[in-house]
């Protein structure tokens, strides 16, 4: 039986998804009678249906998209051989949208709000790709920004895009040597750098920083320096400004690419190991994300777009990527709580915020601090409200139908920074229900197998891939023999994408994701998803944040289950709360679920993206030391991994 429905889709013709099935019915002859039979075809026709992206979408490109995918192994796939792109013309097309249109507003702790309009914009990447020429920047060259989610970000981004040049950006939170661990790969030429930033109301300076990044990358011929915490900051030796960058105007022009042509890099989280260079297209970047934006998530040029994000994360590159559908994008640099947790609220009020995503713990933060977002800010535009970088439970879920208009539609995704979107998430024809992800998303094979990789309905499986993607990575970075890139996706299950987590499917389309299937937790052989433990244990007024690992037993015995808890300020886990903890287990899962030790910590380890890491305390328990278990720079709290030592076995 499917789960309570908590919104319904209005159905009334005014969705893009709706157009869009309307066009295949008058083109092309195909009608569907609901999302999933539209979806069945675009996974068993996926050469069609991206063209049907193309073409409905009116994505600029040259040369012929015939054949669309000439070659449908995984991997190796080719996608529209004999097409070319270029991410940067689709991106400054900005359809429905005139020139003296303000199409990005930025919001800072740091600096006034800075506003772009449609020719404002144009005009910058016009002149930064003018700049770029001038320090000789050419097809293939990366370029690289240690810069926060700002307008000059995105700038220089599309100039780069512009020319053939390969871009890459970190966030100015990480560690200095996360950022060399993952520029030394590459080999940048030019490097946008700040000189600090504001979080809240501390000031941070990154100068030092730089001139370290700098030192560790001889492949740098140049430094453009944005004195952005201090106007007043003295450029570093050598280096251009950010202004002299921008001095030269000239025409536009884009680079035709080959549909393959590599447009960013992506890294991985790099907690346990060096971070993977995630090398991805031009052309499978802006049809995913033209895909994602309009058809899944309804944005076009009425839409006001928000999703809370920093530049080392992927949800950066799929919110800019709202320009592409026309929508006005809001950037956000800072702390999402300060001066409280009502600051987004009120600041998607005042900017008519149509679309608002953040993550699944950001939410359950708004919850437990008892956040009412609607009596923050005037919310009367919000239609779209986007969770994602955690399963939300289904309490997570009602909370939002409680606080929220009616009207407004969950919507729900995972993905990755592999693809650089969403296998699952929402679209405007299907419902949502409590506690489940919507659907698959278009021409996204998504399916859950058990351990014979044959599909499995009603039960935990792994999720797998079927069929390619045209936003699958090009490959990774430096890795000639495609061999890191095959270990990483397609060993484990030949002729499947693994993705490493846990989804059940259900009969009737939604899927469940209940963790990452590396963090396994077996217990007497029935494997026990992470976020169902969290869901209940982080419901108790008394915890703040929970972690859950499973120690096996080498001898075959059925192992510890271990769970650790933050608590409120001021609290210390004492047996009447362990009783608590564990009756809420019983009774709420089953007593599988019952910890064998539970244990009080300061807080869980994070990447900067906010994930639980759950591999690495393993680690640690199991003895690994912890500069080996875990990439300190990669997190957003790496001195609380120390707090774990004392718990091992």
């Amino acid at each position: 039986m499917p789960a309570d429905i908590l919104w319904t889709p209005p159905l009334d013709g005014s969705s893009q998804l709706e157009k869009y099935t309307e066009s295949l019915a008058s083109k092309h002859g195909l009608t569907f009678e609901k999302y999933e039979d539209l979806w069945t075809w675009t996974v068993a026709h996926s050469g069609e249906f991206w063209t049907t992206v193309v073409e409905h979408f009116e994505v600029p490109h040259g040369g012929d998209l015939q054949p669309a995918l000439a070659k449908a192994s995984m991997p190796g796939a080719k996608w529209f051989p004999n097409a070319t792109i270029n991410y940067a013309k689709a991106m400054l097309r900005i359809p429905g949208r005139r020139d003296d249109e303000i199409v990005i507003t930025a919001r800072s702790n740091t600096r006034a709000e800075v506003t772009l309009t449609v020719g404002q914009l144009r005009e910058q990447v016009r002149r930064a790709r003018a700049g770029l020429t001038n320090l000789g920047v050419g097809r293939g060259d990366r370029v690289v920004a240690y810069s926060p989610n700002i307008p000059e970000t995105l700038v220089l981004l599309l100039a780069s895009a512009s020319l053939g040049a390969v871009f890459s950006s970190c966030a100015p939170e990480f560690g200095t040597q996360s950022v060399i661990d993952r520029w030394q790969q590459i080999e940048p030429t030019v490097l946008l750098a700040v000189d600090g930033y504001r979080f809240g109301a501390k000031d941070i300076d990154r100068r030092d920083q730089v001139s370290q990044i700098r030192a560790a990358l001889p492949s740098l011929r140049a430094t453009v320096w944005l004195p952005y915490l201090d106007p007043e900051a003295p450029a570093p030796d050598g280096a251009t400004t950010w202004e002299e960058l921008l001095a030269t105007d000239a025409p536009m022009e884009f680079a035709p690419l080959p549909f393959d042509a590599p447009l960013y890099v992506l890294f991985s989280s790099g907690t346990t190991g060096l971070p993977k260079p995630i090398v991805h297209g031009h052309g499978g970047i802006t049809l995913e994300h033209a895909k994602s934006l309009a058809l899944q998530m309804d944005l076009g040029p009425d839409d006001v777009f928000f999703w809370f994000s920093t530049t080392g994360w992927m949800m950066w590159n799929l919110l800019i990527s709202g320009l592409l559908v026309g929508s006005h994008i809001v950037l956000y640099d800072g702390d999402p709580a300060y001066p409280n947790l009502d600051a987004l609220w009120q600041m998607s009020g005042e900017l008519s915020v149509t679309a608002f995503g953040t993550s699944a713990p950001f939410l359950l933060q708004c919850r437990k601090s008892n956040v009412h977002p609607a009596q923050a800010g005037d919310l009367s535009a919000l239609r779209l409200l986007g969770s994602t970088g955690a399963p939300l439970p289904a309490e997570g879920f009602r909370w939002v139908y409680e606080e929220f208009d009616p009207r407004v539609q969950l919507s729900s995704v995972s993905g990755g920074t592999d693809v650089c979107s969403a296998f699952v998430g929402s679209a405007p024809t299907v419902p949502v229900y409590a506690g489940e992800i919507s659907c698959r998303a278009l021409g996204a094979f998504v399916d859950s197998v058990g351990p014979d990789a044959e599909p499995v309905r009603g039960q935990l499986g792994e999720l797998v891939i079927r069929a390619p993607m045209p936003s699958m990575p090009v490959g990774f970075w430096g890795d000639t023999d495609g061999s890191k890139y095959r270990a990483a996706y397609f060993e484990d299950i030949p002729g499947m994408w693994r993705h490493g987590d846990w989804i059940e499917i259900s009969d009737y389309g939604s899927c469940t994701i209940t963790g990452r299937s590396d963090a396994t937790l077996n217990r007497g052989g029935v494997r026990l998803g992470t976020s169902e433990f969290y869901a209940v244990v982080e419901a108790l007024p008394e915890v703040m944040d929970s972690l859950v690992v499973h120690l096996e037993d080498n001898e075959g015995g059925a192992g510890q289950l271990v769970l650790f808890v933050a608590l409120a300020d001021g609290l210390v886990l004492d047996e009447d709360l362990v009783w608590a903890i564990k009756t809420a287990l019983r009774t709420h899962l089953s007593p599988r679920h019952i910890p064998d030790e539970i244990h009080q910590v300061r807080a869980m380890p994070r990447t900067l993206s906010g994930k639980k890491l759950e591999v690495p305390v393993k680690k640690i328990l199991r003895g690994v030391a912890v500069e080996e278990a875990a990439t300190k720079g990669a997190l957003q709290n790496p001195d609380v991994l120390d707090d774990f030592i004392p718990f091992r076995p």
